[in-house]
């Protein structure tokens, strides 16, 4: 069963994105055996999964006549930051709605942003999709047509870029003659996750998936994770209920909240980049990536086992956070 060419899709990324095997992280671990699939090399303005989503939103804008898109997320926002890059590459303005105040020096994705040409207004992080509506509704008035993009771009049309990945993932898979026990990365917003697994459905290929939480408590991303995914088969036109308790979650690892790095971070950044030349953002992938190295250590995993780690992106931000790493 194929996925390949159901849906509206504008291209925007370098697809299929690698997958390799870790071996001397592997060999450093004891086992197991650890591969892992580049999301970071999706291309467009720096990278990462998010370009997957804006395939099929950016479609979904150009379809309806918009002329603006607009999204929100942090001051760091690697989502923002990719918005504001498919924006400019399909001639559409981009509005971003941030959380916080603008700082003295913009660097990383912030930066980049401004650089893409997106128009950038501040709130307050509780208030971001309430302006986001209202923004909206002050570009109708001006005469503008705009596409607002939900937080992660976490939608069923988002999300169906990652039930897609899913087949990719599979076909490469197959080619290498190779069995993965377990499907580790950061889950936040939920697109993600949920494509992942509507995907694997779909497909009837389902090796077991697990998002390591970065800031919802367990029971809240299941219960997300598992309406996203719900929507997202209907959307694919392949309709199935998925139920919370059938989403893997682990949300041992939330540390001192979104966006604060810790040692678990530190660590594994470092580790992963001394070992095997990887760099991973200390938001999303390095924590999820700690996260998998410490199950690793608990013997989650058996020494042959093979394990995936998908590598959703976000390098620019690591340059605001330069001083965690001092």
């Amino acid at each position: 069963m194929s996925l390949t060419g159901a849906l509206p899709r504008y291209p925007l990324a370098f697809l299929p994105t690698p997958l390799h095997p870790l071996p001397r992280l592997s060999a450093y671990l004891g086992g197991p055996q650890l591969w892992i699939k580049r999301d970071d090399q999706t291309g467009l303005a720096g990278g990462g999964n998010k370009t997957r989503k804006l395939e099929f939103l950016i479609a979904d804008a150009l379809a309806q006549g918009a002329d603006t898109v607009l999204t929100t997320g942090a001051a760091q926002s690697n989502h923002c930051r990719q918005t504001a890059a498919a924006a400019a590459k399909a001639g559409l303005a981009c509005e971003l709605v941030l959380c916080g105040t603008p700082p003295e020096q913009p660097n990383g994705n912030l930066l980049l942003d401004m650089l893409l040409g997106a128009t950038l207004l501040w709130t307050q992080r509780e208030n971001r999709l309430a302006r986001l509506a209202e923004l909206v509704e002050e570009l109708k008035a001006a005469g503008r047509r705009p596409y607002p993009i939900t937080y992660g771009g976490s939608d069923p049309v988002g999300a169906a870029g990652y039930a897609l990945a899913m087949e990719e993932l599979r076909d490469q898979a197959g080619a290498l003659d190779l069995k993965l026990d377990a499907i580790v990365f950061p889950s936040s917003s939920g697109g993600t996750h949920a494509g992942l697994v509507a995907g694997a459905w779909a497909l009837g290929w389902e090796p077991p998936i697990l998002g390591i939480s970065i800031d919802e408590p367990k029971a809240a991303l299941q219960a997300d994770v598992a309406r996203l995914a719900t929507q997202t088969a209907a959307h694919l036109g392949r309709p199935h209920t998925f139920a919370p308790d059938e989403i893997r979650v682990d949300a041992g690892y939330l540390g001192g909240g979104y966006g604060i790095v810790g040692p678990l971070e530190r660590a594994a950044i470092s580790l992963l980049a001394r070992m095997e030349g990887i760099v991973t953002d200390p938001v999303y992938t390095g924590r999820a990536l700690g996260g998998l190295l410490d199950l690793i250590r608990q013997g989650a995993f058996t020494r042959d086992q093979t394990v995936l780690f998908w590598h959703t992106g976000g390098l620019p931000a690591l340059f605001a956070y330069a001083g965690d790493f001092n």
